[in-house]
């Protein structure tokens, strides 16, 4: 498919761990594919199709796809800010430039469809409550806020903003570029460590781990005495990190518990990655396909439910009041999935690339979730 290179690649045959990342995402995005799909499959499924209970275990997995972009964009953006100054102002405008453009368009087309089809809008029906909701969805308040989000994935917009927020002044206030990495590591680890258990007793935004795992991450990549994981063990804490989010844990503590398996699993499976970029797990994902679908992640993960959800209601026009077997799970995955391709490459290609990315950009700017 050399014809889509020049659409879809941003590496530029860049031999640098940019295009294992790019595939990450790709990974990262196809997960949280799969939330949405096992979703809205099951109302297609026969009573006790097997297919129903892997169909709960997809959508549990799937949300570790979030998980994966904070890793990514803590990553990224904490790697950017810790090796040079950046005036606060300039960065926050390019932070804001990276956000708004897909999601404005994404934001409007919803607003427009909540009108056109007022039994499936969450806009309140009284002006003055609509007026603030819109306006709460639009600054990306749901997510850290108890605001039930318009666009559903929206709410992780949330954590992204807030990190971008607070992480410069962290590191002017507490002066981290002066400090040596290993201060640097032993902080984040303690404040990791500090957030988990204290979300484990009382709740709250434990997800923020993930971003301290990915600063972290960063300064592992940089410290030349950290040792390489081999691509084995980055596949299987890969495997373990997934996996766990399947374990009976429940409530707070059991949030934590999530939160640590794939803050270590993501860990060790992007060290793995990102030092030993020419080794087999990096090659894998270094699969062009798979990082071309990284490389448009913000758009897919904007628009694809909206495209399953369109698709599914064409299909119940289509067919009503009908069930499938188990077969059906699997038959109709790589159609949904490639019917959200469309208006996702649409939208990366239209307002994406152009307005949020500099033409011809030879890498990645970042990894808002999932969004680089």
């Amino acid at each position: 498919m050399p014809w889509l290179s020049p659409y879809f690649e941003l590496s530029r045959g860049s031999a640098h761990n940019v295009r294992p990342m790019e595939g990450l995402r790709g990974f990262a995005v196809f997960l949280v594919f799969l939330v949405h799909y096992a979703t809205l499959v099951g109302d297609w499924l026969i009573d006790g199709a097997a297919a129903l209970p892997l169909a709960e275990a997809l959508h549990t997995v799937g949300n570790a796809g979030v998980d994966l972009f904070f890793v990514l964009s803590g990553y990224l953006i904490y790697g950017s800010l810790i090796s040079r100054r950046q005036p606060f102002m300039r960065f926050m405008a390019r932070r804001i430039e990276r956000l708004y453009p897909a999601f404005t368009v994404v934001f409007v087309l919803y607003v427009a469809l909540s009108y056109l089809f007022p039994a499936e809008s969450k806009i309140p029906s009284e002006s003055g409550e609509a007026l603030v909701y819109l306006l709460q969805n639009f600054l990306l308040l749901p997510g850290l806020f108890p605001i039930e989000p318009m666009i559903t994935v929206a709410w992780s917009l949330s954590y992204e903003l807030f990190y971008y927020l607070v992480l410069p002044l962290v590191i002017a206030g507490l002066g981290l570029r002066e400090r040596s990495g290993r201060w640097r590591s032993a902080l984040f680890v303690g404040t990791g460590a500090a957030l988990l258990v204290y979300c484990a007793l009382a709740g709250g935004p434990v997800r923020l781990a993930l971003f301290i795992a990915g600063m972290l991450l960063f300064e592992a990549v940089t410290a030349p005495r950290v040792p390489t994981p081999s691509a084995l063990v980055g596949g299987l804490a890969l495997a373990l990190g997934l996996m766990s989010t399947l374990f009976p844990w429940d409530g707070t503590v059991g949030a934590a518990l999530d939160a640590l398996s794939l803050c270590l699993g993501f860990f060790l499976l992007c060290l793995a990655c990102f030092r030993a970029p020419q080794a087999p797990l990096a090659r894998l994902f270094s699969w062009s396909p798979l990082r071309w679908l990284g490389n448009m992640s913000y758009s897919y993960y904007l628009i694809h439910g909206l495209a399953l959800k369109a698709a599914f209601l064409a299909m119940s026009v289509l067919m009503p009041g009908a069930a499938f077997g188990s077969w059906f799970f699997w038959a109709l995955m790589p159609v949904m999935f490639a019917l959200t391709l469309l208006p996702s490459a649409a939208l990366f290609l239209a307002v994406e690339r152009p307005l949020s990315l500099a033409p011809g950009a030879p890498r990645p700017r970042d990894a808002v979730a999932p969004t680089r």
